[in-house]
């Protein structure tokens, strides 16, 4: 199995696991990886998450800007930022769990009050990409930006989603997963 092969493997794997928590939807997330330099791989805009393939993956060139671009998923532009600010980004993807993203409307950051949240993430963020009109303009500079200024790998925007990329797949969608579990607990436990 060539190293592409393996990489499209490792996506549908990871895509429908996250895919079947709620993560992505069938309109919105993004899952890509990082192939060269200045190429990456990443879903088709018409391609649903719990069935990636080879064929709804699309490999784009940051130096020749061609008609696949208009291929790509709507992130396509925050991927490719985050992978030129980001040298050791080898995956990102872009979800919408469920908890992560109600608790991102009433805080200002993640406090984790379970073990894993803890001991793994620590303190997030919530981020405030304040007039919502304009953001999508914004993500792709100011994603990248906020990264490169602090020392985490995941970034929740209030009302948007969450952003992630790590060295590893597996990684990227652990942290993706115990965010979601800390909000959870901590919404559940509000109401004890």
């Amino acid at each position: 199995m060539g190293t592409n092969e393996y990489t499209v493997e490792q996506i549908k794997h990871v895509s429908l696991s996250m895919f079947n928590k709620d993560f992505f939807s069938v309109y919105h997330g993004s899952i890509s990886a990082r192939l060269s330099s200045s190429s990456f791989l990443i879903n088709k805009k018409d391609a649903i998450l719990d069935a990636i393939s080879k064929a709804s993956l699309i490999t784009l060139d940051c130096q020749k800007k061609d008609y696949r671009w208009s291929e790509a998923n709507h992130d396509v532009a925050i991927h490719e930022h985050i992978y030129e600010a980001i040298p050791s980004a080898k995956y990102i993807c872009y979800t919408m769990p469920p908890y992560a993203t109600a608790y991102s409307l009433k805080h200002e950051k993640v406090s984790p009050a379970d073990y894993f949240g803890q001991k793994v993430l620590g303190e997030v963020v919530v981020y405030d990409p304040k007039q919502s009109e304009d953001w999508l303009e914004r993500a792709p500079h100011e994603i990248p930006r906020f990264f490169q200024k602090h020392d985490t790998h995941l970034l929740l925007v209030r009302g948007f989603g969450l952003i992630s990329y790590d060295r590893d797949i597996i990684e990227m969608a652990k942290k993706v997963s115990i965010l979601e579990n800390s909000c959870r607990l901590l919404a559940l436990s509000a109401n004890l």
